[in-house]
């Protein structure tokens, strides 16, 4: 009953009281006094909270808002670490080419792949779209399973020791390029269906749905019950805080029987660390699979360059067994440099580097527009999942991290969104209806950093209102709640969102 009663305290205005941090246990007694105070709700909409402008905590990026402004570290480094960070990002914007090359630290690209460098996917270390009429698509790729087809799937899905079962021939992602004398799996193509949506005040809005269309296929036919399911790739920032965020405190928001009747049953997402082999809190990824900040780079080494790594270490990527051609290609593993393609300590440089990039500073948090907006925000019921602040813990494997107040907006859990996102393709906990509430700070600069305003999993909304609109299902209420208000108040709302 704690983790109800800490969702609605928030989300209603109640006072939070420090005994229901009781399950917080690297924090002393007068600590968890502190964070009681600081988490409490709004008392009232007249004027900014203490420390909102601060939504990354200490590390808040002050620098100028251009097209860098999710490019910088954590403003609370030390001198030797934001020194680290310099050589991670310089890695992280590194092109790999294919193997033999004579630049011999950068070979092993593919032999299929989405992207030649984590940067292709990420630019500017913000969120992908889809691919504009004309285009390939980089930033955007599809995921590809099927349902288990015997026993033995069956159990390890059970188990966790996997959590998806991939696509025989093409694997668990759909890579479009290739490497010289090697065909891409081919193209997609992206149609829409238009759905009108009525508001309040005599507006309307015009929705998109997309129909994803696979076609020019390098390797033959696909398994007829193949599950596609396409991905953006979301913003960088903040990451090392969430990784921070002790686990208790988003296993308390967890709901999955709706115990207290609002219709919020958001559920936590259960992974094996690959580290240990242990089941343990998934806070990463659309679904909530990825147990870490290293895991999640692994596995995009691995399916969108093609590169191993000591976690990941098949030197073909995603290259199945069925893909003979690819797998009889050299590789760029060098006894030399270390075991993998991307040996140690790439993938320490690269970790590090993706959990310290700076949450930009608020803007406009006392102006009258942003404060009503933020009220609205409340008022629809949207901190029942987007939860807006917490404490990080004491533990913190970087002390940068500990013990910060930060505003993200997301409870991390997964939520059942209803048919109209649903992309029908389970993975672990998360169901084909199922996803991870993903964090709103920084998304008021996406047009700023990446010249677009495309948002959700697929990209498929074009700018925040339609991202509000295709909620549904858990979701469903606030989203009516946003239909029926007065332009004006649904205007303040986005302001809101923009400030972020």
């Amino acid at each position: 009953m704690t983790g109800v009663f800490l969702c609605f305290c928030l989300a209603a205005g109640t006072a939070l009281s420090d005994d229901t941090l009781s399950h917080r246990d690297d924090l002393s007694a007068k600590d968890r006094v502190k964070a009681a105070k600081v988490l409490q709700p709004p008392a009232d909409f007249e004027a900014a909270e203490a420390f909102e402008i601060m939504q990354g905590g200490a590390g808040t990026s002050r620098k100028r808002i251009n097209r860098d402004a999710y490019s910088h570290s954590n403003a609370n480094l030390t001198f030797e670490e934001q020194a680290t960070f310099k050589v991670g990002n310089g890695l992280f914007k590194k092109l790999w080419a294919s193997s033999p090359s004579s630049t011999q630290a950068s070979d092993g690209l593919g032999p299929l792949y989405n992207a030649r460098s984590c940067q292709g996917c990420h630019l500017k270390d913000g969120r992908g779209r889809p691919p504009r009429v004309g285009e390939d698509a980089v930033s955007m790729f599809l995921r590809l399973s099927i349902p288990p087809q015997s026993e033995a799937q069956r159990q390890a899905l059970a188990d966790k020791d996997i959590l998806l079962v991939p696509e025989p021939t093409y694997g668990g992602q759909f890579q479009t390029f290739a490497v010289p004398g090697l065909p891409g799996e081919g193209r997609f193509d992206i149609d829409v269906e238009e759905i009108e949506v009525p508001l309040d005040g005599g507006e309307k809005a015009v929705l998109q749905k997309p129909v994803y269309r696979i076609r020019d296929l390098g390797y033959g036919d696909m398994h007829p019950d193949t599950m596609i399911s396409a991905r953006a790739a979301p913003p960088m920032i903040g990451l090392g805080l969430v990784q921070a965020i002790h686990p208790g405190d988003i296993e308390a928001l967890a709901d999955p029987d709706d115990i207290d009747s609002d219709g919020i049953s958001g559920k936590v997402s259960r992974v094996r660390d690959p580290a240990t082999g242990a089941l343990t809190l998934g806070r990463f990824g659309w679904k909530a699979s990825k147990p870490s900040i290293r895991a999640q780079s692994a596995a995009a080494f691995a399916g969108d360059i093609g590169i191993s790594t000591p976690e990941m270490p098949d030197n073909y990527g995603d290259c199945t067994k069925a893909q003979t051609a690819c797998r009889a290609l050299p590789h760029g593993e060098q006894a030399n440099l270390g075991v993998s393609e991307a040996p140690d300590p790439v993938m320490d440089l690269v970790t590090f580097y993706s959990e310290n990039l700076a949450v930009p500073m608020r803007r406009d948090v006392d102006d009258p527009a942003v404060l009503k907006g933020k009220q609205v925000f409340y008022q629809s019921g949207c901190p029942a999942c987007h939860q807006p602040k917490f404490v990080t813990s004491r533990k913190a494997e970087n002390p940068a991290h500990r013990f910060q107040l930060i505003w993200p907006y997301s409870d991390f859990l997964l939520h059942d969104m209803g048919e109209a996102l649903a992309d029908n393709r389970p993975v672990g906990d998360a169901s084909g209806q199922e996803w991870r509430t993903p964090p709103l700070w920084g998304i008021g600069l996406t047009e700023t950093v990446n010249n677009h305003t495309r948002f959700l999993h697929d990209g498929r909304a074009r700018n925040l209102l339609e991202a509000v609109l295709w909620h549904d299902g858990e979701a469903r209420q606030a989203r009516d709640a946003v239909v029926a208000l007065p332009p004006a108040d649904r205007q303040s709302l986005i302001r809101f969102l923009e400030s972020l």
